[in-house]
């Protein structure tokens, strides 16, 4: 049995790190993608910066129609999220049902999460996006303890698809979140993080797997 679960620990490990060199190569390429691009919109910069300030004047705020539903606790103590997410991009500002999101209409560019630690909070928007392509989001408050902040952040560091934040706008001190789960954690050894590390980096329930988590937006 420990033998099983020591190669399936491998192979997870062996494929995340998979991911994670074609990943950085998918990012050279968006580079190089991106600077031409950059270079081919300078002639019709101004006129379309009128008419993105004009369509987000006209209503800079929406409501995530989408993602009406309610959580569902299960026995582990994990919520999962019953009920529709949205998953268009989105330039206005997205209202979500719930704090951190756990999913639903976001902005077409993404956090990067590939073990990135941020000492601001984000823009839920970006980060949602990040949860899109499998990451764990781990976020805490004021209230959380130094100790705490200082070990899991020791952990997102070293695992790819993930991320992590202050959030004082939740509930609760430390919080996990994956696309359409997120559970309550109290500290950096509870084992639950763990769990949740286990079964959500880049688990089944990942909309896009395999997507990047660099080359995108950073603080």
């Amino acid at each position: 049995m420990g033998s099983a679960k020591k190669s399936t620990t491998a192979a997870r490990k062996a494929r995340i790190e998979e991911m994670r060199r074609a990943e950085q190569a998918r990012a050279r390429r968006n580079r190089i993608l991106v600077i031409t691009a950059s270079v081919l919109a300078v002639a019709g910069l101004t006129a379309g910066a009128v008419a993105l300030v004009k369509s987000q004047s006209d209503d800079s705020t929406a409501a995530d129609g989408k993602g009406k539903g309610h959580f569902v606790t299960g026995s582990d103590g994990v919520r999962t999220w019953k009920g529709t997410l949205g998953r268009t991009h989105v330039v206005k500002t997205v209202n979500y049902p719930m704090e951190p999101p756990v999913g639903g209409d976001h902005n077409q560019v993404w956090m990067n999460c590939n073990g990135d630690v941020y000492t601001k909070a984000l823009n839920n928007m970006n980060a949602v996006h990040s949860l899109e392509h499998g990451a764990v989001w781990v976020t805490y408050t004021s209230k959380a303890k130094k100790a705490d902040v200082d070990a899991l952040a020791a952990k997102v560091k070293k695992t790819p698809y993930t991320l992590m934040s202050p959030d004082d706008q939740q509930k609760d001190p430390i919080m996990l979140s994956a696309w359409g789960h997120q559970r309550t954690v109290t500290s950096a050894t509870d084992p639950n993080v763990d769990k949740f590390f286990a079964k959500f980096v880049q688990g089944e329930q990942t909309p896009e797997p395999g997507a990047a988590c660099t080359g995108g937006l950073g603080q």
